[in-house]
């Protein structure tokens, strides 16, 4: 059963096969607005420093660190991380976030 105030998994939007990666994980992130702040929150957190002045100025990650993430969350620094992943990370980040305060 999901979360009060969430959709359960079975009612996430199905990205196209065919689409690009990134809108395949940020798509069911579109629908739930209650995690955009959330959201926003890690990308601040996560981007390296000086971002903006490495082309394209985009604030993801340091490689290496999604790499290690991925390797100690699933065993596994190749795992392909899907739309439900992201989704659970970033309700895992808002309910530590409200557990602290």
């Amino acid at each position: 059963m999901a979360a009060p105030g969430t959709r359960p998994p079975e009612a996430d939007p199905e990205p196209r096969a065919g689409a690009p990666k990134a809108t395949r994980i940020l798509m069911p992130l579109a629908a739930r607005p209650g995690l955009w702040w959330t959201a926003l929150v890690q990308v601040v957190r996560l981007a390296p420093p000086g971002w903006w002045r490495r082309w394209p100025p985009v604030p993801r990650p340091d490689p290496a660190f999604l790499r290690f993430r991925i390797q100690t969350m699933w065993g596994d620094p190749d795992h392909e991380v899907g739309p439900g992943d992201l989704l659970t990370y970033l309700r895992w980040c808002r309910g530590f976030q409200h557990a602290l305060r």
